[in-house]
């Protein structure tokens, strides 16, 4: 298998060698510029989101990502919408596509994964594996310590709990938690008015 069908292979969902020697010595060029990105300093904002669009498929504008940030594919394989925050150590495995919408919020220590293997031991000995998309919809909020699994989709505006395993997809407008991740509650216009159980809004 060359080069060119491994990676037409990885964002297909088709099985694929993840140790092919071609491959890694180009995956080691992108894991080169998160090493770079984790190295510059804070005051280097200029120099940061230069590095961010050389690494993403796509990346909006006022996004940042707190360092350490971690890469399998340095980006290469996501793209990610308009006013972005990711906190500290955020882990996206790449291998396959993973897409951001706009307004997204990550807390710290989440890992995005499209890649996964095959449940059989001979292939997964060959260092065989396969992708699937994630998907995180506009105005997303994942909390602190999460997973999401490969082929996940979440909709618009949903809350993930902190310490959630997301398998399965998540509707939009819902506050969800757990291992595995359920949906708690719909978003409601009461959340409009109060922000913490009986606690008021009180700026616009």
């Amino acid at each position: 298998m060359n080069l060119e069908e491994i990676k037409s292979r990885m964002q297909s969902g088709k099985l694929y060698c993840c140790e092919d020697e071609s491959l890694m010595q180009e995956q080691m060029k992108y894991l080169d510029m998160v090493y770079d990105y984790n190295h510059l300093k804070p005051s280097q904002q200029d120099e940061k989101q230069k590095l961010l669009k050389k690494m993403f498929a796509n990346i909006g504008d006022k996004c940042y990502l707190e360092t350490p940030f971690y890469a399998s594919w340095g980006g290469k394989n996501v793209s990610i919408g308009e006013h972005f925050y990711s906190n500290y150590n955020l882990m996206l495995v790449d291998d396959g596509e993973i897409i951001i919408g706009d307004n997204v919020m990550i807390a710290p220590n989440v890992i995005l994964c499209s890649a996964t293997h095959p449940v059989s031991p001979n292939l997964r000995e060959k260092g065989v594996q396969y992708n699937l998309l994630v998907k995180i919809g506009n105005g997303v909020w994942i909390g602190a310590n999460s997973v999401v699994m490969p082929g996940v989709t979440i909709g618009d505006n949903s809350i993930i709990g902190a310490g959630s395993v997301v398998t399965k997809d998540i509707p939009q407008n819902v506050i969800a938690f757990g291992n595995p991740c359920k949906v708690h509650r719909e978003i409601t216009e009461e959340d409009e008015r109060y922000y913490n159980k009986n606690w008021k809004i009180d700026i616009e």
